[in-house]
């Protein structure tokens, strides 16, 4: 069955429509969601609300542009109102940071070096790591591509406080990566 096949059959209710397209996408998409959420668990309640959402608003798909595009956008917004409702939204971080540097430049060079050689299941692990509020910034900007203004209009932040939390994130998330290759080395 074609995109244009299952989203014909979805907004009449069937069933096999429903679930080929739920299942063609489901991957990708949980995917999107364990990038907003602190755990599978929580990414997959995400997703089921948001491909309920989806189904709901089938009829609002235009055929203009992707629509894997507009089925990510659906799950973003889901995993941004998940985070607002569960209180776990602290978008708003102190701007208190304090700013490791490393020694020297060949250190910077080494840790880079360690970094590359880490999975994606590790990669997303630390993403996991970072506060709510940084993790969201994180996703939005480097894997979404919003810009700044827009992430501030989305999350009800200032530009400053987006473009604040994407460096804090960028930090932490080195930070934790080193801290799981020392841990995986130190074995």
């Amino acid at each position: 069955m074609n995109e244009h096949d299952i989203i014909k059959g979805c907004l009449k209710n069937d069933r096999a429509s429903q679930k080929a397209l739920y299942e063609q996408y489901y991957s990708k998409m949980l995917g999107v969601c364990l990038r907003y959420s602190k755990d599978k668990d929580d990414a997959k309640d995400v997703l089921h609300e948001a491909f309920l959402k989806v189904f709901n608003n089938l009829k609002n798909f235009n055929g203009t542009g992707s629509f894997e595009g507009w089925i990510r956008r659906i799950m973003v917004n889901t995993s941004i109102d998940s985070l607002r409702k569960n209180k776990q939204n602290y978008l708003i971080v102190s701007t208190v940071y304090a700013n490791e540097k490393a020694s020297n430049l060949a250190d910077e060079v080494e840790e880079d070096d360690l970094i590359l050689n880490i999975n994606k299941e590790e990669i997303l692990k630390a993403v996991q790591e970072l506060t709510p509020a940084y993790r969201t910034v994180f996703n939005l900007y480097v894997i979404e591509e919003f810009s700044h203004r827009e992430i501030a209009e989305m999350l009800d932040i200032s530009e400053g406080t987006s473009k604040s939390n994407l460096s804090k994130a960028k930090f932490n998330l080195k930070r934790n990566l080193m801290h799981l290759i020392k841990a995986t080395h130190d074995k």
